[in-house]
């Protein structure tokens, strides 16, 4: 009976087939591209259908990407996805015609649910130091960027932060809950976008879209607690769950992004999507379900694609260090072109 009710559900919003303007068209059909310029520095080529060379934002903006993703570390190991890398992707962002989102992830590295490491330069900090930090690297980066005249759709403070971020000190579950440190860490993010860029939105971003009982609990106690925020943020990951479908997470994802837009009145977006790049075929129909259906569903912004244009089997050069697999949800042909994933989206 579930799976006939989840099924049902599916179908419920299901939009007709339509042709959509993707120059007038609002819905975000977003790309994260913080690795594009240390892929560039690999020698990784871009190419049109035609297999003409292309830059990699204007490529993506032609077959109707309309915003990046910029991801922001403090002090990398590479010097990637810092200020000054951000602030460059930024500009040929804004120049190809697309909006721009930046993403901190107040780390010098990757930040998700398990891993929120601090910067290494903050890590013997107080805890109100720490908060100092927050503020004044928020408002740096940002002052960078208006001075280059770059606007800023979104502003995301943290990256799956569904356990808090800067561990350990904003860790949400030392002493059972402790929303209180975490939510000053947020706030202080929260505080320094708007003292820049007044009119831009904040999101806050955690992980697993498809768990919608516990993400309606998490924002709910959130915003109780006095966390701020303008926008609810969802990684959505399809093929991630070994005892689900696809179609059953996209299922529970619709129903999270109905409820969260219901309770709490706050619009959604997917912050990051990503499918398998070993079935195109298969990526394509999980794509084209998300696309049509999220477009039916009040309060839903779009979604992000993390990292589409990684192709055949490249990695970051730390990848190799720890010998980690490449990404494996780009959605890039092997000869380095947009896949069919980007005639349906």
């Amino acid at each position: 009976m579930r799976f006939v009710l989840l099924v049902f559900s599916l179908l419920l919003f299901i939009s007709c087939e339509r042709n959509i303007n993707t120059e007038t068209d609002d819905f975000i059909r977003g790309v994260d591209l913080s690795w594009v310029t240390e892929q560039e520095d690999d020698g990784v080529k871009f190419y049109d259908k035609d297999g003409t060379e292309t830059d990699c934002f204007e490529l993506l903006h032609s077959v109707g990407a309309n915003l990046v993703r910029l991801r922001v570390w403090v002090d990398s190991e590479d010097d990637y996805c810092e200020a000054e890398d951000v602030v460059e992707k930024a500009k040929r962002a804004q120049k190809a015609g697309m909006s721009v989102m930046l993403d901190f992830h107040y780390s010098d590295w990757f930040a998700d649910p398990s891993r929120q490491d601090k910067p290494k330069s903050w890590s013997n900090f107080s805890f109100g130091d720490l908060v100092n930090c927050v503020t004044n690297h928020t408002i740096d980066v940002l002052t960078m960027l208006k001075n280059e005249n770059i606007s800023l759709k979104w502003v995301q403070i943290g990256n799956e932060t569904r356990n808090g971020m800067l561990f350990n000190d904003g860790y949400l579950w030392k002493n059972n809950q402790d929303w209180k440190s975490y939510i000053t860490l947020n706030n202080a993010g929260y505080d320094a976008v708007k003292s820049i860029f007044p009119d831009t939105e904040v999101i806050v971003h955690i992980n697993n879209a498809w768990e919608c009982e516990s993400t309606l609990w998490w924002f709910d106690e959130f915003i109780k607690n006095g966390g701020k925020v303008d926008v609810l943020g969802l990684s959505h990951y399809p093929q991630t769950e070994r005892n689900l479908t696809w179609e059953q997470m996209n299922a529970y994802c619709f129903k999270t992004i109905r409820d969260l837009n219901k309770k709490f009145n706050k619009n959604v977006l997917l912050c990051e999507i990503g499918t398998k790049s070993n079935n195109i075929n298969t990526a394509t129909r999980i794509i084209k379900q998300l696309s049509d259906s999220l477009r039916t569903i009040d309060g839903c912004l779009g979604y992000c694609y993390w990292e589409p244009q990684v192709y055949g089997g490249w990695k970051p050069a730390i990848y190799n260090d720890l010998g980690w697999n490449a990404y494996d949800m780009g959605a890039f042909t092997l000869d380095g072109k947009p896949s069919d994933i980007f005639e349906i989206w």
